[in-house]
């Protein structure tokens, strides 16, 4: 298993200060902030870069606006990187410090790859209660007055050529097909063993580039629900959630992000490894969510926006009836 996962993202954003906040509610801990940068980790040490657009520093936006502009891969060692660094070094944007090898992939995105930074961490997840497996005992599940980011878990980019994307990750690197939608979508993950997807490349119609959005991966549903209320409270607008994926059974809840694109909590996708044979989905509402709450949930109320909130002191009171 050469690559690991995503090991850090740069966004160039507009507005600092927006975004400084976000990441802070979204349950990111700041560790280094300056004029030019805000950095953010999650609990095992993923970064989220944030940058100034304008920054020359900055690899070239794949889109105009804020949007994600580098992906760095960790790597399961150091005799990895000369191993890649061959097989890119034709490529367009190579590049090779010692430390980073990398090179702008067919959409324009820059991306590189490390020996991973991340580290270990052991986190308390809840225990599902099945007819068949009773797991949780004389215990209450745990309600979370917000999330607790474990790390990037996945990348979305539309894409202009949705194969060429694809064997770029795949010939080079080792990226595995989980799912597709044919000729239009591909669900790539890192290595035969793993979360069905660490990227997803999608060819929209028009067949431009962009970010679609960037997941956090949190420990269990109740995070999902605690962190998505938590962002409503703070007034951050979702733009869908919560809900659940069929095609990755993940439990969901988007929001927009002021750094570029959408954010999202998920957890509890498939695990797969070399045995799973690729599916071929048509890309539709039902097979995109089985159930999504349009506007998200009431950060207050537990209800959906906009929607009237119980009258009665309790949801199964009957309040009188007047004729």
């Amino acid at each position: 298993m050469d690559v690991l996962g995503i090991d850090e993202i740069t966004y160039g954003a507009d507005d600092l200060p927006a975004c400084r906040q976000f990441f802070l509610d979204w349950g990111m801990t700041l560790a280094q902030e300056s004029a030019e940068a805000l950095v953010f980790e999650s609990q095992n040490a993923c970064r989220v870069v944030v940058r100034s657009s304008a920054d020359p520093a900055l690899p070239p936006a794949i889109e105009a606006g804020p949007t994600l502009r580098e992906v760095v891969w960790g790597v399961s060692a150091a005799e990895v990187l000369p191993k890649f660094a061959e097989r890119i070094k034709d490529l367009p944007g190579y590049v090779n410090d010692g430390k980073r090898v990398g090179c702008t992939d067919p959409n324009g995105l820059a991306v590189r790859f490390q020996v991973s930074q991340k580290r270990d961490v052991q986190v308390e997840c809840a225990t599902m209660n099945t007819w068949n497996e009773k797991n949780r005992i004389n215990q209450r599940s745990p309600v979370y007055d917000h999330a607790s980011p474990i790390e990037v878990g996945h990348v979305v980019f539309f894409v202009k050529d949705v194969k060429a994307c694809e064997k770029f990750y795949c010939e080079n690197f080792g990226f595995v097909p989980s799912d597709r939608y044919p000729e239009r979508g591909a669900f790539l993950r890192c290595a035969d063993v793993g979360g069905h997807h660490d990227i997803f490349l999608l060819q929209p119609p028009e067949a431009r580039s962009g970010l679609n959005h960037v997941a956090f991966t949190v420990r269990d549903i109740h995070e999902v629900f605690g962190g998505g209320m938590h962002m409503s409270r703070k007034g951050w607008d979702t733009q869908l959630g919560p809900g659940r994926h069929p095609i990755s059974s993940a439990y969901f809840w988007y929001f927009k992000n002021p750094a570029g694109g959408l954010i999202e909590y998920y957890a509890d996708e498939d695990q797969l490894d070399a045995d799973w044979e690729p599916r071929d989905f048509e890309p539709g509402p039902t097979v995109f969510a089985e159930w999504a709450i349009d506007g998200g949930i009431d950060g207050n109320t537990r209800r959906q926006k906009n929607a009237q909130g119980p009258s009665g002191k309790f949801l199964t009171d009957r309040q009188p009836t007047h004729k």
